[in-house]
């Protein structure tokens, strides 16, 4: 593998290239911005990575007469943060993740610094970078909102059209005042604890789900909480087994849990499932992966643009432990979490 070479290249000259830390300085005078290209080489067990060499040929031929084609694979967790935040500060005009919903959650951070959109360093720049998919990933739940498959092909003749509509980012506060950015779903309790089991058993592939949600299971029990709704009163939500802020519809390997969540609304679906008991998640299944789920008894739903979520005080100390949260599968830690969102806040190329 080739080390100690320019981040930014010509799609012909990118094969085997290593990811570097150098800046998104093209080695060439070049009128041409960039498309910056975030691979996951590791996702869904290797694949990705094997897949995006075959794609060169076809980003040459789509993209390279207009921009710059620049790849950097990643080497590890939050790289794809770092590289998307260079690139941006570098004035790319576009950033693609390429990979499932973990890279695409770490390059939509790397849009973000201390609270705020990153921007371009050149002085005078009026130009924004888009954020981009070519989803390749083990479950890829955010693209199926939008109705694509894990075609890459496909993916880059959709990005080469060039179209672009700004898309609503979900914020995550924490009680030490960090922010995290999401563009899927945000959750809490059993799925988020299904979630982080998941992610020990990626090696499986889509089986990592059901590893995931069995031994989340064992020790699971429902749970009270507090939760605010926009500039509504505190209400006691008892019992509550899963709470599901869904900026788009798909989490889990395609379970449709906020089905009618839009990211161009300026809204949240917010999906609260109560007293579930384990064989409830088998009786409807088959309606939470169509989204037929919301009719039923112990299901709520509610449209916000902002939830704080807490553990009822009392029950603080419960020996199952804190409350899992998560978004775009990724842990983010415990309660208590304030979801924030932010309407058309980045252009998506779509």
């Amino acid at each position: 593998m080739v080390t100690n070479v320019p981040l930014c290249c010509r799609a012909e000259q990118a094969v085997g290239l290593a990811a570097v830390d150098s800046p998104f300085t093209p080695p060439y005078k070049s009128m041409k911005r960039d498309y910056v290209f975030v691979v996951n080489p590791n996702g869904a067990n290797g694949r990705t990575g094997r897949e995006w060499k075959n794609l060169l040929p076809k980003l040459n031929a789509e993209l390279s007469k207009d921009w710059n084609i620049c790849e950097s694979l990643t080497t590890g967790p939050s790289h794809a943060v770092d590289i998307a935040r260079e690139a941006i500060k570098g004035g790319a005009a576009a950033v693609v993740a390429v990979g499932g919903d973990g890279t695409l959650h770490e390059v939509l951070n790397g849009f973000f610094e201390d609270g705020k959109p990153v921007r371009a360093q050149e002085e005078g720049a009026v130009h924004t970078t888009s954020l981009g998919l070519i989803p390749l990933g083990t479950g890829s739940d955010f693209a199926r909102t939008f109705g694509w498959k894990n075609d890459p092909y496909e993916a880059i003749e959709r990005i080469a059209k060039g179209q672009k509509q700004r898309i609503d980012v979900g914020l995550v506060v924490g009680k030490d005042d960090k922010f995290h950015y999401f563009l899927n779903v945000a959750d809490i309790h059993l799925s988020a604890k299904a979630g982080f089991f998941a992610s020990k058993y990626k090696r499986f592939g889509k089986l990592c789900y059901v590893f995931g949600a069995l031994q989340a299971f064992i020790s699971h029990s429902n749970r009270d909480m507090n939760i605010k709704i926009d500039k509504e009163e505190w209400k006691r939500f008892p019992k509550v087994t899963a709470l599901c802020i869904g900026n788009a519809k798909y989490f889990g390997g395609g379970m449709k849990i906020t089905p009618t969540a839009d990211p161009f609304s300026g809204k949240f679906e917010v999906v609260v499932l109560q007293d579930f008991k384990w064989y409830d998640f088998i009786l409807k299944l088959q309606k939470l992966y169509k989204g037929t789920h919301l009719s039923e008894r112990n299901v709520s739903t509610i449209s916000a643009s902002s939830i704080v979520v807490e553990e009822l005080t009392e029950l603080a100390t419960n020996t199952d432990g804190g409350i899992y949260v998560q978004a775009d599968g990724e842990h983010l830690g415990f309660l208590p979490r304030r979801f924030l969102m932010l309407p058309g806040t980045i252009e998506f190329l779509i």
